[in-house]
């Protein structure tokens, strides 16, 4: 499979398998993006825990940046694990707007429950943790705890992938544009979560004033670690470009959110009891499939803090 730009790139996302090492260089299903539901259920229980304390998993924090999402099947950890194993990448930190796990701040505690009918599920939007502030996520760590009979898998786009596939007049006009990013849309006074009929029964989501803040972010960032450029700008957070109306700002925007969650430049990831995954949130957009209607859905994700984007 090739990028429009010609590269022959394609998205690499990688799991915990069977074989110790399970690249996903953009392994295609029939209808051609990047699928990780195929990925081999492996079984690393013992793996991931042992490296809890004997920090060995911090071999694979490369792996989140040059694969973008790691994935880790049949784990059974406690809350304080969890917590550790995100401090391998960085510090937790408590994500705001949202309850997090009782006696747990740094733990968000994302549940649908069967009786819950509000038409909004939580985290249903293309977005990216975080950039409606100043240093942004640098990546996060979910822990599935109880999952529906199907549906509820979460997909994740490249952003670099999709910057890469930009033709280069587009790309050097995007190079140096500042985006303007807020969480209004979704958490301020009259956001998404402000009407009572999408607030729902399974979460505790609260609106207000700091929900209005914007903040200015580089439409393109470079990775700090890699180097590699990617597009961020997300249909969550991001409202507009600098200097222009949102007007004028709706056009690019859209197609730059549009053009960013083509199938090729996708993985969906099919969650189980104990799956774990774990992503860099500078280079990627995520969303959680809302398809489970009538059934429960519980996953804990701890944040770990990032910089400024540039």
């Amino acid at each position: 499979m090739r990028q429009p730009n010609g590269s022959g790139k394609v998205p690499r996302f990688w799991e915990y398998g069977k074989q110790r090492e399970k690249h996903r260089h953009g392994v295609s299903d029939d209808r051609g993006n990047a699928d990780c539901r195929r990925a081999r259920r492996g079984d690393f229980r013992r793996g991931l825990q042992r490296s809890i304390v004997e920090p060995a998993i911090a071999g694979n924090t490369p792996r989140a940046a040059q694969n973008l999402v790691i994935f880790f099947r049949d784990q059974d950890i406690t809350p304080e694990q969890h917590l550790a194993v995100g401090r391998i990448f960085g510090e937790p930190y408590a994500t705001p707007f949202v309850k997090s796990r009782d006696g747990y701040p740094e733990i968000l505690d994302i549940v649908r429950e069967p009786e819950d009918h509000s038409p909004r599920f939580f985290a249903a939007s293309w977005h990216t943790d975080m950039s409606f502030e100043k240093t942004p996520a640098m990546g996060s760590v979910l822990y599935a705890l109880e999952t529906p009979p199907y549906g509820g898998d979460t997909m994740w786009s490249s952003m670099e992938a999709a910057y890469a596939a930009l033709s280069p007049g587009m790309r050097a006009m995007l190079d140096g544009m500042t985006a303007i990013h807020s969480a209004r849309n979704i958490y301020g006074k009259q956001g998404r979560y402000a009407q009572a009929e999408n607030r729902g029964i399974s979460m505790k989501i609260d609106t207000s004033e700091e929900g209005e803040r914007m903040v200015e972010h580089p439409v393109v960032r470079s990775h700090p670690e890699t180097g590699r450029k990617a597009l961020f700008v997300n249909p969550n957070y991001t409202i507009g470009f600098k200097d222009m109306s949102e007007a004028e700002s709706a056009p690019l925007l859209a197609f730059l959110c549009e053009h960013a969650v083509r199938p090729e430049f996708t993985c969906r990831f099919r969650w189980t009891p104990g799956a774990i995954a774990v992503w860099d949130n500078r280079n990627t957009m995520h969303r959680a499939i809302g398809d489970y209607q009538g059934f429960r859905r519980h996953i804990n994700r701890v944040t770990i803090r990032g910089d400024r984007p540039h």
